[in-house]
Parts: C-alpha cells; sequence; structure tokens
C-alpha cells in the first residue's frame, strides 16, 4: 500500500483528498503545514501540496524535499493564475502541477503516475545494484524500503557514513550497497574486522608496515588503507578498535594520510570510510570508551539498519531466497516451502535477526532430501539448536491452528495415493498469491511488485486458482 501526503492549510480540501484517495486504497497522511509535511516525509511515497499556504510555501516545502529526497515526487495544488510558478517548479524538480479548482479523477490518477515512476526508479537502482552485487536486495517492507532508499541518495554522495544495527540485521550488506552504488564502484571494495586483532597487530594491518618494524615483520606490507586507495574501506565492529589506533584512525579521516609502522613516511591515500557495529557509540563517547571527535568523523551519516521483528513483512520473500540459495549450494535443485512454514517463520521473533533466519533455512536443506519442506521438518531441525527457543513457540502456534481448522492444512506428501508434486507445488504458489493480495488490500500492482512478477502475471494467476478481480 503507497502513502500519499497531503498539504493544505484548508481543511475542507484535505477531508475530500483524504477520502478520495483512502477509497483507492493508499494510505492517506495529512499536515496543514510545511513544517508539519517535513516531518512525516519518511512515511510517504509521494507529497501532494497546495502552494499558496502561510509560513513555509509549497515551493519553499518542495525545495527541502528534492534536498531530502529526489525520488519523492511532488505534485503542486496551485490557484489560478499561478500557472507560471508551477511550470517553474517543475524544472527544480516537482513532479507535476494541478490547477485549482481541481478534478478529483485527475487528482488521482496524477498521483497513481507519481508513484509508479517512483517505484520505478527505485526498482532501477535496486537492479543495479544487484547486478553489481551479484545478489537479490529483499526489502518491499516499508523500514527496509526507506532504509534502502536512504543508502542509495547516501551512496553518491561521498561522506563517511555509520552502519548501526542489531548482530545479524545485515550492517555489512548495507555498507557493500554505499560502495555498489557510488562512484567507486570499480575501485577496490576492502574489509577489515576491528574485532579481530590486537592494538597491535591492528595498527600494521590498517596502515602497514615496513621489514623489520616488529617482531615477525620479515616483508614491508601495504595496509589495509593503502589498498583501498580510490574505493571503499569497510571497517567492521568499529567500537572493538582499540583507543590508540582510534588516534590513528581520526588522523586519516582529517588529512588523508596514513603512516605505516616504522617508517617515518606519510603516505596520501584516498579512501571512503564505512564503519558499522552493533554498539550506540554516542553512549561510549561520553563514556569515555570512544572517541567522541571520531564518532563524529565516523558519523556524518548514520543509516539505522531495523531488526527482523521490525520488518516481518520481509520473511517470506527471505525465506524462499534462502531456501533457492541453499537449494542450489547443497544440490537439491528447486527446493519450496509450505506456506504453513513460512506462516510460522514470519510470526517468530528472530533474536539474530537476518541472519539466524538464514542459519535456519540453511538447517532445513542441509536436512531434507530436497523438494518440499513443511512444518514437521522445522520443528526436528530447531530441536537442540540455538533456534529452537526462537521457533518452537511459533511453529506450535501454527500447528495448533492447524488442527483448529484456523489455516489451509498442506497436501499430504504421501507418494501412493497423496497429491502430485505439481498440485503441491500450485497449493504453495496460490497461497503466496493470496498471501500478496490479501496483505496490499487488493492492489494488484503492488502485489505483483512484492512476488517479483508483471501485473499480467499475477491477474493469470489470480483466475487460475479462482482468487477473483480486486482492483
Amino acid at each position: 500500500m503507497s502513502s500519499v501526503l497531503l498539504v493544505d492549510d484548508e481543511p475542507g480540501v484535505l477531508f475530500t483528498l483524504r477520502e478520495v484517495l483512502a477509497d483507492r486504497g493508499h494510505r492517506v497522511l495529512t499536515a496543514r503545514s510545511g513544517a508539519e509535511a517535513l516531518n512525516q516525509l519518511d512515511e510517504a511515497d509521494a507529497v501532494l501540496t497546495d502552494l499558496s499556504m502561510p509560513g513555509m510555501t509549497g515551493l519553499e516545502l518542495m525545495a527541502q524535499i528534492v534536498q531530502r529526497d529526489p525520488a519523492l515526487p511532488v505534485v503542486l495544488l496551485t490557484a489560478h493564475g499561478s500557472e507560471r510558478v508551477a511550470v517553474a517548479a517543475m524544472k527544480q524538480g516537482a513532479y507535476h502541477y494541478l490547477a485549482k479548482p481541481f478534478d478529483i479523477d485527475e487528482v488521482a490518477v496524477v498521483l497513481e503516475r507519481a508513484l509508479e515512476a517512483r517505484r520505478l526508479r527505485v526498482d532501477n537502482r535496486r537492479l543495479a545494484a544487484e547486478q553489481t552485487l551479484g545478489r537479490r536486495i529483499i526489502g518491499a517492507s516499508k523500514p527496509m524500503r526507506r532504509l534502502l532508499e536512504a543508502t542509495s541518495r547516501v551512496a553518491g554522495r561521498d561522506v563517511t557514513v555509520l552502519v548501526r544495527g542489531e548482530t545479524g540485521t545485515g550492517k555489512e550488506f548495507v555498507a557493500e550497497l554505499l560502495h555498489a552504488q557510488s562512484s567507486r564502484s570499480l575501485k577496490p571494495l576492502v574489509r577489515f574486522n576491528c574485532a579481530a586483532l590486537p592494538a597491535e597487530l591492528a595498527d600494521a594491518e590498517l596502515f602497514g608496515h615496513v621489514k623489520g618494524a616488529f617482531t615477525g615483520a620479515t616483508a614491508t606490507r601495504q595496509g589495509f588503507f593503502a589498498q583501498a586507495d580510490g574505493g571503499t574501506l569497510i571497517l567492521d565492529e568499529i567500537g572493538e578498535l582499540p583507543l590508540a589506533v582510534q588516534a590513528k584512525l581520526l588522523r586519516v579521516l582529517q588529512e588523508g594520510e596514513i603512516q605505516p609502522v616504522g617508517s617515518g613516511r606519510i603516505e596520501k591515500v584516498n579512501v571512503r570510510v564505512v564503519a558499522s557495529t552493533n554498539r550506540d557509540l554516542l553512549a561510549e563517547a561520553k563514556a569515555g570508551t570512544f572517541r567522541e571527535d571520531l564518532y563524529y568523523r565516523l558519523a556524518v551519516v548514520e543509516l539505522v539498519v531495523p531488526p527482523l521483528r521490525d520488518r516481518k513483512d520481509d520473511i517470506p520473500a527471505l525465506a524462499v531466497e534462502f531456501a533457492r540459495r541453499y537449494g542450489e549450494r547443497f544440490g537439491l535443485g528447486h527446493v519450496t516451502l509450505e506456506s504453513p512454514l513460512v506462516d510460522s517463520l514470519a510470526r517468530a521473533d528472530w533474536p539474530g535477526n537476518v541472519r539466524q533466519l538464514e542459519n535456519t533455512i540453511a538447517r532445513l536443506a542441509a536436512l531434507s532430501s530436497g523438494g518440499i519442506i513443511g512444518l514437521a521438518d522445522l520443528q526436528s531441525a530447531s530441536s537442540g539448536s540455538d533456534a529452537s527457543n526462537t521457533l518452537s513457540a511459533a511453529s506450535q502456534d501454527a500447528m495448533t491452528a492447524m488442527d483448529h481448522g484456523d489455516v489451509d492444512e498442506p497436501p499430504a506428501t504421501d507418494a501412493r495415493n497423496g497429491p502430485s508434486l505439481k498440485e503441491q507445488v500450485e497449493a504453495f504458489e496460490r497461497g503466496l498469491v493470496a498471501r500478496a493480495l490479501d496483505s496490499t488490500g487488493g492492489n494488484q500492482s503492488e502485489a505483483a511488485r512484492r512476488l517479483g512478477v508483471s501485473r499480467v502475471t499475477l491477474i493469470d494467476k489470480m483466475k487460475k486458482y479462482g482468487l477473483g478481480q480486486k482492483r
């Protein structure tokens, strides 16, 4: 479901537009001033704003939106005689303008086009990044869409970025995505784990050393900064970096200079640093356990990766992708996850986040003989494992729901009298389509996007499985 932000100081206009757009399946946000609208931009997929408002005008609001999120389409409502101003606004980044008194249907059509244009821009950026990274980017939930859009905006601006989030959320992937979408994408991408080495070795690994600089330095060695020259250096678990090395890192960020251990020579480097952490570095800086000046150098832009419990809409797609990946890796061919199993996975809280989900799917695939994996496999695989506490309650709830008839029981798999593999695959596919339509309120375009198929293909599937023709 797309979100439209309406901005107008006239309550009557807001009421009329809100009712019409809500009836068309949109989530509608409202604001009666530009300042109020700015606080809701992160929730919006398109903005419809009046041009003439007290305080911040629609033109001033649009300028701030373009600066914060160039991909967010802005449609202006103008009074008679303001067309020249509106045309000038389009040259500055507005998507379109409509004159008052406006036609309701025309407003709806223009906003639909604006939303589709935004989806296309986001999808194109995602496709380009996927081609660079060599893997799919899964993130249709609102929190992940906001993160991916912010990542895309920041990637092209050559600033230092701090990526923060719980263990297993995918911080490393976000860091790689920043590099893939930047102007440095053809240059080296180098990773250093700050928790892996003591201070003396971390110093030499980051900045290099000359022969004889310390015991064991039998040859001159280039450090990671020199290796990443022109490209990006990812500093994983930056909070673990010893204080003695933090001072040298600060110098590199300030001056673009490194000094290899044992050398009196200063070397210039051109490196973009992306740091990641699961700790609150600002709190640690205030407590004196992390350099405050380094924190502010690292966090020019701070991106927060949401935990999986806050993006549960992504779990089914992630699970299917992991099943595909490990099915291929283990030589199992196509691996199908039954609908009750996917529902069970989506209900779990996943304290280990995406990493724990991936580990669980990998275990299910490794223990299976291929084909279809169901709830019974989940219960068996999670028994005695790290995932058992997370999954046992969810899987038990799913089994209880099946006993009470609350969910469709998966087809029997007895080869002697059960349905064929084709029938079972179709049953699973029907469940995926039905859930996508249900979660999007029947919006075919959004459901097709989440499933990764065209709208025409989705309609064919709806006809095939008798799911009706929802708008």
